[in-house]
């Protein structure tokens, strides 16, 4: 069997499964992730040199290269008309091993997604910078996918996007909306971010606030009157404060916090649960908004008192992660059990789902 057929009956069986991730390791089946749970494919075990053939066929010499300097590689993957993947190829145990995740080839509309309404709003938002945050895997590529393409639809602006790899593909419509990715089209997030600058862009969407010289970049576009869409893995809002400003030398911390208050407009935080009334995920959502309130906090380094802004300001769209989680658990969309095991403070969620 050739290895690109290989691959596309591994990839096929996959989607058909409608698995989320595939991992390929040499001396074990092919792997999938489907609603949260690994499961082999009904394959033969991969060997150490199918392994290689595959990672050939589907890379180019330059992207051989880096792998063979840095023994690592983060690339997209095409079957044309079937499926994207964003790919990681990596060492280990001296072999080939691979994690794909399937990408979405058409934007869902933001209103498919399970989001607050707030959510929509942000996307009217003329400046400033909003974060879409979570551990991996958990929909923040879809979300800001979504947002994008609400504008794209909406307004006549200009949109960059810096992407490692790009993801979601969109199509110009009323926007004209370039897309960057990292290693192709820019060799780091910071200098495709200080480039876009000098590009008249509207809107910009950064994949990852990963390092110092890109999140400085990324604030000084919000202050100088852009949109800028970015994410962290971080899991809630203090969190996020925190990381931004942790980034920073001790002396410069106390002016990111003032330019942070003055720039930031909302984090978005999610978590995805396995659905029991269908098949599918369904995203629990903390959001808190910079109202001035949020803004002092900010700037007076007063971070630990945002859960309690974020309770009691539900009437204009905040909501902490432990109540979202609580109402998609009465809703009946997600088991018990799993809302405390994702809770921010489980002992008291439980107690609020037994009430």
């Amino acid at each position: 069997m050739a290895e690109v057929s290989m691959l596309d009956e591994i990839l096929r069986k996959a989607n058909d499964g409608d698995a989320s991730d595939v991992h390929l390791v040499a001396g074990h089946p092919p792997m999938v992730r489907a609603q949260t749970v690994m499961q082999p494919l009904d394959m033969p075990n991969l060997t150490s040199e199918d392994m290689w053939r595959i990672l050939a066929g589907m890379t180019n010499e330059h992207q051989r290269r880096h792998f063979e300097q840095n023994l690592d590689l983060d690339f997209s993957y095409e079957i044309p008309g079937f499926r994207r993947y964003r790919v990681n190829a990596h060492m280990q145990r001296g072999m080939v091993g691979m994690a794909m995740r399937a990408i979405r080839t058409k934007v869902p509309p933001l209103a498919t997604l399970n989001l607050p309404e707030v959510i929509s709003r942000l996307t009217y938002l003329p400046r400033g910078l909003v974060l879409v945050t979570g551990d991996t895997g958990s929909g923040k590529s879809t979300t800001l996918a979504a947002m994008i393409q609400a504008m794209n639809e909406r307004y006549r602006k200009h949109i960059i996007t810096l992407e490692d790899p790009v993801e979601y593909t969109f199509q110009s419509n009323r926007c004209l909306i370039e897309q960057r990715e990292l290693g192709a089209d820019m060799p780091t997030f910071s200098s495709g971010l200080k480039h876009a600058l000098r590009q008249d862009p509207d809107i910009i969407l950064v994949g990852e606030m990963r390092d110092l010289d890109t999140t400085q970049l990324a604030i000084t576009a919000a202050e100088t009157g852009h949109l800028v869409l970015s994410t962290l893995h971080t899991v809630n809002a203090s969190q996020t404060v925190e990381r931004i400003v942790d980034m920073y030398p001790a002396n410069q911390q106390n002016q990111i916090r003032a330019m942070l208050a003055n720039t930031l407009q909302a984090v978005i935080s999610q978590t995805l649960f396995r659905r029991i009334d269908k098949p599918g995920m369904v995203p629990a959502i903390e959001v808190m908004l910079c109202t001035p309130a949020i803004r002092n906090i900010i700037r007076e380094a007063r971070t630990y008192e945002i859960p309690n802004v974020i309770e009691t300001s539900r009437s204009i769209g905040m909501t902490t992660l432990d109540n979202a989680i609580a109402e998609l658990y009465f809703n009946g969309m997600i088991s018990r059990d799993d809302a405390v095991a994702q809770a921010a403070f489980p002992d008291k969620l439980d107690r609020m789902l037994a009430a």
